[in-house]
């Protein structure tokens, strides 16, 4: 066991290693716990993955295809967007915890998490990725909508995303523009589904950093049309109404649970 637990540790060590030594001096970092490296490493990744998804999607769609996506008066102004900077800037050292801690827990052996996909064969690895995918959308859908539900929850974490509620005032930037109990809560299914359902370690660090980039992507008012993705159509609705498609990757759990909203719905009916 505590060989097997050894090379997860191998393994986020080469990671720290290699992110931390492309951005910091080695005399910074490396007399710090095991621990608090990583947290530094997910502190530097989450940034990175903010800004260059938020940068290089707002350059596309606001500057190189200007008018094309979204009209002049629903690009958003330089001022929200930079408001949606300064809240999630305040909320990534604590995003970044989540990450850090599920590696200490992979590290010492309380979850169900494999090292490589030989350990279990690749017709068992899609299985079980199929399984998580599942389960987090499940979760993170129960936990997106009793945000709104309870209503202490909704005003005093979620609220916070909300005010970003018009095409003109959602950007690739309100992604994580969260308070940061919130942002935690919402990505918690990605942790708890470890506990239920063999996870191989390099995809579930790979899907909760790609939250950064799915977030960016449906918050950009772009409606792709691409079923059954919940895309930003889908989540532009949510914004709006406050009561449709709480869904994250899919429409599946709000087909399931009777909150979708099709944006072909909300479209003006030609004659």
């Amino acid at each position: 066991m505590a060989e097997y637990s050894a090379l997860f540790v191998e393994e986020t060590t080469f990671y720290n290693r290699m992110v931390l030594g492309a951005f910091l001096p080695s005399r910074t970092w490396d007399p710090l716990p095991h621990f608090f490296q990583t947290w530094i490493r997910n502190y530097i990744g989450g940034i990175l993955v903010y800004f260059l998804s938020g940068f290089f999607w707002s350059f596309y769609i606001y500057y190189l295809k200007r008018n094309v996506f979204v009209p002049k008066d629903s690009i958003p102004s330089t001022k929200a967007m930079l408001l949606q900077i300064f809240v999630a800037m305040k909320a990534m050292p604590w995003y970044s915890a989540l990450p850090t801690v599920s590696e200490y827990m992979i590290e010492n052996g309380w979850t169900r998490c494999f090292p490589r996909i030989n350990d279990v064969s690749w017709s068992a690895y899609l299985v079980y990725l199929i399984a998580y995918l599942v389960i987090v959308e499940f979760g993170i859908y129960w936990m997106h909508r009793e945000l709104h539900d309870i209503k202490p929850l909704y005003k005093y974490l979620h609220a916070t995303h909300h005010i970003y509620n018009k095409e003109n005032t959602l950007s690739p930037f309100a992604g994580l523009a969260f308070h940061p109990l919130d942002g935690i809560l919402q990505a918690l299914p990605h942790v708890m589904s470890l506990f239920l359902v063999p996870v191989h370690f390099k995809m579930h660090i790979f899907l909760l950093f790609m939250e950064g980039i799915w977030t960016a992507n449906i918050h950009d008012c772009i409606d792709g049309k691409l079923w059954p993705i919940m895309g930003a159509g889908y989540h532009t609705i949510h914004h709006v109404t406050y009561r449709h498609n709480y869904g994250h990757f899919t429409i599946w759990m709000d087909w399931l649970f009777g909150t979708l909203r099709d944006p072909a719905d909300d479209e003006p009916k030609k004659m």
